[in-house]
């Protein structure tokens, strides 16, 4: 069955490809698919820690005097 979603190849350490492998053969998923998860986690893990780190960048900055009131974002 042809799939319209991007494909993407990899080259992988031995390790990491037996890991894979093994995860697969446990969960009872393709490699494509326990490959896939991981990478999504991985980018969630990325994501997080960007942000935290913009937000503790923005916690620097932060002042209550020049804050907006509730009021004024929601009128």
């Amino acid at each position: 069955m042809a799939t319209k979603q991007p494909r993407l190849n990899v080259v992988l350490e031995p390790s990491v490809y037996k890991t894979i492998v093994r995860l697969s053969e446990k969960e009872g998923l393709s490699m494509s698919l326990i490959a896939r998860d991981l990478i999504r986690e991985a980018l969630t893990i990325y994501e997080d820690q960007y942000w935290a780190k913009e937000a503790e960048a923005r916690e620097k900055t932060f002042t209550h005097r020049s804050a907006l009131r509730h009021g004024d974002v929601w009128k």
